[in-house]
């Protein structure tokens, strides 16, 4: 079936026909997407993951047709009725909808008005509209007239034969094509308010409001979409009928000199309202659903993938505060290794004894682990408590302590969860909690993968998209992500291992459980022994564990275990070991690549191993930056408007981008006050986790709304401060840490919903 669909996905997604053949082949293989974009990259072309995944989806799509196409065939086969020409249109269809169409009109259905009328025999009279001769109808219709078939008079029986002609127009694919098609192109999205509401509603601006379906943005579709579901707006699709009924007319070949013109008119009308526009009108909002449903997955998909990559700290001792108002805030000390040591409960905030208590405490953990951060969860008194500590350790006079905020969505999640209590069965879930913002701190990433990606909540209208195609997506972006940076095969976590290329959820929890009873892993090779583990999951899995400290230089490094040879060939040819070659920039300009390249082995995978071997297990995310927030804006009340603060962006969205300014309520910057220049996507100039500079336009505590811009400010006469079209300014980075950025997450709000 592939052969035969890669010249049309070839056409769709314009890659080349020889790297389409060779992906499918790879897939077919049982390669994943990862290995295949980075250890095969001759074989397709240098083609990228994003490309990869495009292929496989099309080709899903086309496997998932081929094997309705056969279900359609069968059952037509059944009934008896197929036909060549008919087989054939079945057989070429290259569209889901289309192929429907075609079943329709031998779908097995419920009983129709069209079913009792050939029941009563009127079919024949049927005929005779459609053949629009110039018979009389009422004589022709006489011959039909049966009490015995609750046929009582003319109209009755003509009734009953125009019911049987507007099923036939219903069902016939080119109507169908007609109809959809002017609907998906002319349809107009109309929403009104049901009743008149006093309260102020995110909806108001779609109290009385229309556009044209094929160029509603998705976030507006969407928006009017819940706005329906929660019971706000009435909302319908469309259409002038008039030009779609005189096409229709055209089809049937209505002969206006014919006696029956005004009954196949009839037909035709009555099948339109109530046979063809219903369904199709239906069709069009789900294909307009699933449209908006990606274009929100995918703006998801690449905050998520922001988010993930966040800089680690990286291996320093952490205090992890989980913060509360009345319960206390719950403190975790984890070591270098993620590894837990300590709790402690303090309650800053109630009571001058409580409050000493709590200084004291945070003041012994500090000297007696010398944390490097502490890291304070954002939620409900995360601002309060990390005021306090930060005054704590200035009146210690510690300088060598961070204090550090840190988004804690989904940690209560982690918390509940089976692996939380795998990992630590007797303790309390609010430590647990502790433990996990602390984690985050230290590697994003490794601590995130933990947690269902929609818990995170870094999206738009994630609630309200297809939640198959949500996760699906989510997990593509995780596993992407994971393999991206590598695994430290001896402190990886099962929900970790999950997500590396050709390891699954089980054989996690055996690789796990191998080195909880064997020890550290000394070697690649040594993962072989993992029962369950084969050739194919190891050969899909190895390029991407690492093993620091091995005894092998290349076990610590992105080179695929079977171009170790080729890497030892190499350093034999320069008279030097493999270990000499790492990080030697002068040896490794010497190695001329051309008489390394071989039928499985060229340009590019040499390249990559002459990158990985100048710089052998580089964390490719970006390098640590100690976030910071004005101290004297803690809440919403304290956010004037005029104020110029520095943000992190949370969230981006089609229609802006979210900033948190460290008041538990992210403001949102409009796509119109993210840029100097015009700008269609709000994408083109921010990331999640980008630290900007921004100016309070407004501030609704009503509503809890903040409104931000990000443009340059201007003041009277003056020129521009930037170039137009630059990006908005970005905060200049401090000094960095050992490695890493780190980059808040996205703390939802009702606002950020919309």
């Amino acid at each position: 079936m592939d052969l035969q669909v890669i010249p049309v996905v070839v056409n769709e997604l314009g890659i080349a026909q020889r790297q389409v053949q060779a992906v499918s082949e790879l897939l077919a293989e049982g390669n994943t997407i990862p290995f295949i974009a980075r250890y095969r990259k001759e074989v397709h072309g240098n083609l990228d993951e994003v490309q990869i995944l495009s292929i496989n989806d099309r080709l899903n799509y086309y496997r998932e047709l081929e094997d309705r196409k056969k279900t359609i065939l069968k059952s037509i086969e059944e009934q008896g009725k197929l036909d060549e020409t008919l087989k054939n249109k079945i057989e070429s269809c290259l569209v889901k909808t289309a192929l429907e169409d075609l079943y329709l009109p031998y779908k097995p259905k419920r009983r129709t008005r069209a079913m009792i009328a050939r029941e009563r025999g009127l079919e024949p009279l049927s005929v005779l509209i459609l053949a629009q001769g110039v018979q009389d109808p009422a004589i022709e219709a006489q011959v039909f007239i049966n009490p015995e078939k609750e046929v009582e008079n003319i109209e009755q029986a003509i009734s009953g034969a125009k019911d049987i002609v507007a099923e036939i127009i219903a069902e016939n694919a080119d109507v169908r094509a007609l109809v959809r098609d002017s609907l998906s192109k002319s349809g107009v999205i109309e929403s009104k308010v049901i009743a008149k509401i006093d309260e102020p509603t995110k909806y108001e601006q779609y109290y009385d409001f229309e556009e044209l379906i094929a160029k509603i943005p998705s976030h507006r579709f969407l928006a009017i979409r819940r706005g329906q579901a929660e019971g706000v707006l009435r909302v319908k699709l469309n259409c002038d009928a008039a030009p779609l009924i005189e096409r229709i007319e055209t089809i049937f070949a209505v002969n206006e000199n014919s006696t029956f013109a005004s009954h196949l008119k009839d037909a035709i009308a009555d099948s339109y309202k109530r046979l063809i526009l219903p369904g199709i009108e239906i069709d069009v909002i789900v294909e307009n659903k699933m449209k908006a449903d990606r274009s929100a997955i995918e703006i998801f998909a690449s905050n998520m993938r922001n988010l993930l990559l966040q800089a680690p700290l990286g291996q320093r001792m952490i205090i992890g505060i989980d913060p509360g108002l009345r319960t206390g805030c719950k403190c975790a000390v984890i070591d270098e290794t993620g590894k837990f040591l300590e709790t402690k409960t303090i309650y800053p905030g109630q009571g001058e004894r409580r409050e000493i208590e709590a200084k004291v405490e945070i003041c012994k953990m500090v000297a007696k682990y010398r944390p490097y951060a502490v890291a304070v969860g954002n939620g409900t008194g995360g601002r309060e408590t990390e005021a306090f500590v930060k005054r704590v350790l200035k009146e210690a006079n510690v300088t060598e302590t961070m204090v550090i905020s840190v988004n804690e969505s989904g940690a209560s999640i982690y918390s509940a969860s089976e692996i939380a209590r795998e990992e630590f069965p007797e303790l309390d879930l609010t430590i647990r909690g502790a433990i996990s913002i602390g984690r985050r701190l230290q590697d994003p990433l490794a601590e995130l993968v933990k947690i269902d990606p929609k818990a995170i909540g870094v999206g738009q209208y994630q609630h309200d998209v297809n939640q198959h195609l949500l996760s699906e997506k989510l997990d593509e972006v995780v596993i992407s992500c994971v393999n991206h940076v590598g695994v430290e095969l001896n402190t990886a976590s099962a929900p970790l291992l999950t997500r590396v290329s050709g390891i699954g959820a089980t054989l996690a929890k055996k690789i796990v459980a191998y080195r909880n009873q064997n020890g550290a892993f000394k070697s690649r090779k040594e993962i072989a022994k993992v029962p369950g583990l084969g050739a194919k999951t190891f050969e899909q899995a190895a390029g991407f564990l690492r093993i620091h400290g091995a005894a092998y230089p290349l076990d610590s490094s992105a080179v695929h275990p079977e171009r170790y040879e080729l890497v030892e060939k190499m350093a034999a040819d320069l008279d030097v070991q493999v270990k000499d070659l790492i990080g030697n920039s002068a040896l490794l300009e010497k190695i001329k690549l051309e008489q390394y390249q071989s039928e499985s082995v060229g340009e590019l995978t040499l390249k990559d191993i002459i990158g990985e071997l100048n710089k052998p297990g580089r964390d490719p995310r970006e390098k640590f930056e100690k976030p910071a927030f004005r101290d004297d804006i803690l809440q919403m009340e304290d956010v004037k408007e005029g104020m110029s603060l520095e943000g992190i962006v949370t969230n981006v969205t089609a229609f802006g981008a979210f900033v948190d300014i460290g008041v538990h309520q992210d403001g949102l910057v409009h796509v119109s006050e993210l840029s100097d220049r015009y700008i269609r996507d709000p994408a083109e100039v921010v990331k999640t986790g980008d630290k900007i500079k921004v100016r309070v336009l407004s501030v609704d505590l009503q509503r809890k709304r903040i409104s931000l811009s990000a443009k340059t400010p201007r003041t009277a006469g003056a020129a521009p401060g930037g170039k137009p079209g630059q990006r908005p300014e970005r905060v200049k980075k401090a000094a960095p840490a050992e490695r890493g950025g780190f980059k808040r997450g996205f703390d939802c709000n009702p606002f950020a919903k919309l």
